[in-house]
């Protein structure tokens, strides 16, 4: 980091005005070194995207007669993480070769990501709930799921875009806190309401002796709840490393925090793909 000051003693040059452009680059391009290691990470997961949506699209393709609801809001998730994750990657391409950061594309990239991650909890609850596999509709449940859904993707957009769109800046502030309360909130809901439609249904399961479907939602439970606990983990880490590091001296590792988030979303985006799979017996 550079602090860069003018200073002058002469009374004299009180009027005066400086003009002039300072240009900052680093030995591998423009990119800032807190966000320079983003464009390979980026680049990596675009690649572990495509290689899970070769799989879920072969499987998709193959039994395509017997892909019902859900499937095809998992197929929505992938498309929509496939874009979000090419989109950031061009965007640091863009920002690294030009020095300036392209206010178009990381419009797009914070706009998929948000998409993806709204659809992605509407989905997370909706399967809580037992939608289509042991109810075929959430009946007075779906404009609360809606309501909740859009809630959430309007916070986090207002929060992402303040964050990355023409923003370069190492240090937040109390706007940004402001901005974090109200996703951390909702996000809290939304794990609530899980858990809860979960047991739900798990007893549902149990009581009906449907052992096959009870068997991959007790799966689904012990990567969700595998999810939460790591997350917890990870932001204690978060706010262990932050108050030890008032200086920003360890700039180097801060790219790891955010890339932690993504490579959790894909595990358990991994996790449901592998469960919900299309197969000859996905109908039944």
């Amino acid at each position: 980091m550079y602090n860069l000051y003018f200073i002058h003693c002469d009374l004299k040059l009180s009027d005066l005005v400086v003009e002039g452009k300072t240009v900052w680059k680093n030995p591998t391009g423009y990119l800032p070194g807190r966000m320079a290691p983003f464009m390979n990470f980026y680049g990596f997961m675009s690649l572990a995207f495509v290689i899970l949506g070769i799989f879920w699209f072969s499987q998709y393709a193959r039994f395509w007669r017997e892909v019902f609801p859900l499937q095809n809001c998992i197929t929505l998730v992938i498309t929509l993480g496939m874009f979000e994750m090419a989109l950031w990657y061009f965007e640091y391409a863009e920002f690294n070769e030009t020095g300036v950061r392209p206010t178009g594309i990381t419009v797009w990239a914070v706009t998929f990501g948000t998409v993806k991650r709204t659809v992605a909890r509407v989905i997370l609850l909706m399967v809580s709930m037992g939608f289509g596999v042991v109810r075929p509709s959430l009946g007075g449940l779906t404009s609360k799921v809606i309501l909740l859904g859009l809630t959430f993707f309007v916070a986090s957009e207002v929060l992402e875009m303040v964050e990355n769109v023409g923003a370069v800046s190492d240090l937040s502030g109390k706007a940004r806190l402001f901005l974090v309360l109200p996703v951390a909130i909702l996000d809290a809901f939304f794990i609530l309401w899980i858990f809860t439609s979960l047991s739900a249904t798990l007893n549902k399961l149990q009581a009906r002796r449907m052992m096959v479907k009870l068997d991959i939602y007790r799966k689904f439970t012990n990567a969700l709840a595998v999810t939460v606990v790591v997350s917890v983990g990870w932001i204690c880490y978060e706010l262990y490393s932050k108050s030890n590091d008032v200086y920003n001296e360890q700039w180097q590792n801060a790219w790891i925090v955010p890339a932690f988030w993504q490579v959790l979303s894909f595990s358990l985006l991994f996790v449901i793909c592998v469960l919900w799979a299309p197969s000859q017996n996905s109908t039944r």
